[in-house]
C-alpha cells in the first residue's frame, strides 16, 4: 500500500483493502494518546467505501464535544504521532495532516476534527454509510471522479472537490428525507 499525494495533486487509485487496516492502526494511536471514545474516531472519505477508487489518503473524522474548545495541548498530542494542524479555514472544522517524511510535501492522512454528532459529523458518516450500502450511488460517485480526470488536466484539489460537490450535497440531503 502506497499512501500520499503532493500538494494539489489529484490522482485516484484502485481500492486497497489495506486502507482499513491503516485506519485501525492510526485510530488506536489517536485513542491511546487523547483518550477519546472509539466511536468518536471514524474512517471517512473514499478510502472508507468498499471497492471504490480513491485518492490514496486516509481521512479520519474525530468528534469532540465542541470543536471550538480544542486547545493547544490537544494539538501537541497529535503532533507527537506526526499530525500537524493545517491553515485550512473551514467552518466548524479543524484539519490536521500527516506527511510521508520531513519534507512535508506528501500528505498521507487527514484528521478532520469536528463537533461530535453535529451536522457535519452526521453528514460525513451518512455519506460513507450510504455509499457502502448503495451500489448505484457508489458507481455514480466513481463515475463522477473518473469523469473529472478525463475532462481535466488540472491538479487543483479545490476544483476536483467542487466538481463532486453537487453529488455530495445530494447524498447529504437524503439524510433529511
Amino acid at each position: 500500500m502506497k499512501l500520499g499525494l503532493e500538494k494539489n495533486e489529484v490522482r485516484i487509485v484502485p481500492y486497497d483493502p489495506e486502507w482499513k487496516d491503516e485506519f485501525s492502526k492510526v485510530k488506536k494511536e489517536i485513542q491511546s494518546l487523547v483518550g477519546i471514545d472509539e466511536n468518536r474516531i471514524q474512517h471517512i472519505g473514499s478510502t472508507a467505501i468498499d471497492g471504490i477508487c480513491a485518492k490514496p489518503i486516509i481521512d479520519i473524522l474525530l468528534g469532540l464535544d465542541d470543536v471550538n474548545e480544542m486547545d493547544k495541548a490537544f494539538e501537541r498530542k497529535l503532533r507527537t504521532i506526526g499530525f500537524y494542524r493545517l491553515r485550512v479555514k473551514r467552518p466548524n472544522e479543524v484539519v490536521f495532516a500527516k506527511f510521508a517524511d520531513e519534507t512535508f510535501s506528501v500528505k498521507t492522512h487527514f484528521i478532520h476534527v469536528v463537533s461530535f454528532n453535529e451536522e457535519l459529523w452526521t453528514n460525513l458518516i451518512f455519506f460513507r454509510d450510504y455509499l457502502n450500502e448503495n451500489g448505484t450511488a457508489k458507481n455514480e460517485y466513481m463515475n463522477i471522479k473518473n469523469e473529472y480526470l478525463r475532462q481535466n488536466s488540472s491538479t487543483d484539489v479545490n476544483e476536483y472537490t467542487d466538481f463532486k460537490e453537487q453529488f455530495v450535497q445530494g447524498i447529504f440531503a437524503k439524510r433529511l428525507n
